[in-house]
């Protein structure tokens, strides 16, 4: 891995909500995010600091997570409550496209993509821990993780792949050959083959990655994912994770009870679709924490978060 960059940061944004949890960018430069309160917003006007607007697209009544946006003006949105949702953005009606798998209330939904088939690809970070207890999942190490699939027309997803060290970011390949999944407790990107010879199977797409990966955000088959860092890696907690099952499940108990305060060490990468790292970025001292997701807009790279009350906009780092 190359030498990192510094990701520079040039304004904050308030958007009037917390917990920008995912960002992502439509072709007008605008950004698009959930806050915890259940309102899916709109931001425009980014190029110009003190032009921002913020607008109240839909409420979904739950917490709004993982956002992909479709062609026909309409927005799927993973809700940590909920389940997967579609939201038309023109008249802010939200519709629950699935709530369970296999008799199994859907819980901790994290992030979705729109196979060009009509397929709708998406992670379940956890069946243990609910979003609030997030932090129980990473120490305990469970595996509950998951990547389901659901068929146009249908409200049944079916299990693509489980065991996954906290399923989080999900991105697809320029060819729709295979889908790149963030598992956040296990450092690593990870491939799931939808087409050819592999396919239904899996593999370590990156691995042994910097810090810990959350979403993930592709503007187009021409460009890179983005990886954003949630946070740096702790080397405790990957020696905590060879100990026994009873070790860590005694050690996620303390955690999920115990004040939480991120890092103030942020990161970001670009792969490419040969899982190479094109861009890697990172702040120490940063006051804007927990990156959760980073796309795109307006010239600029746009960064979210769980724990902060805004968006922050950095400089976009020169092609490579």
């Amino acid at each position: 891995m190359d030498r990192p960059s510094e990701l520079v940061p040039l304004r904050y944004v308030a958007i009037g909500g917390r917990g920008p949890e995912d960002v992502v960018a439509d072709a007008h430069g605008r950004v698009l995010t959930g806050v915890e309160d259940g309102r899916i917003l709109r931001i425009d006007g980014l190029a110009e600091p003190s032009a921002a607007r913020v607008e109240v697209l839909a409420e979904t009544g739950g917490r709004p997570l993982g956002l992909e946006l479709l062609p026909d003006d309409a927005l799927l949105v993973c809700d940590a409550e909920l389940g997967l949702l579609r939201v038309d953005l023109g008249e802010g009606i939200v519709r629950i496209l699935a709530d369970s798998v296999a008799g199994e209330r859907l819980r901790f939904c994290s992030n979705a993509v729109a196979l060009s088939g009509g397929s709708v690809c998406f992670t379940v970070s956890s069946r243990r821990y609910p979003l609030d207890q997030w932090i129980g999942d990473l120490v305990e190490h469970t595996g509950t993780g998951r990547l389901l699939r659901l068929a146009p027309g249908s409200e049944s997803p079916e299990v693509l792949l489980e065991g996954l060290q906290f399923a989080n970011g999900l991105a697809l390949s320029a060819d729709e050959s295979f889908l790149v999944v963030a598992e956040t407790g296990a450092r690593r990107l990870t491939r799931y083959w939808l087409t050819g010879e592999k396919t239904g199977q899996s593999e370590p797409f990156v691995e042994n990655l910097p810090g810990m990966p959350d979403n993930l955000w592709r503007a187009g088959p021409d460009g890179p994912v983005w990886v954003s860092l949630a946070g740096p890696r702790v080397p405790p907690l990957d020696l905590l994770h060879r100990a026994t099952p009873a070790v860590r499940s005694a050690a996620a108990r303390i955690a999920v009870r115990a004040p939480f305060r991120p890092t103030g060490s942020i990161g970001a990468l670009a792969v490419d679709d040969r899982g190479t790292i094109v861009h890697h970025l990172i702040r120490r001292r940063s006051g804007y924490r927990m990156v959760t997701s980073v796309c795109e807009a307006a010239g600029r790279l746009v960064l979210g978060s769980l724990w902060e009350g805004g968006i922050a906009v950095c400089e976009r780092p020169a092609p490579k």
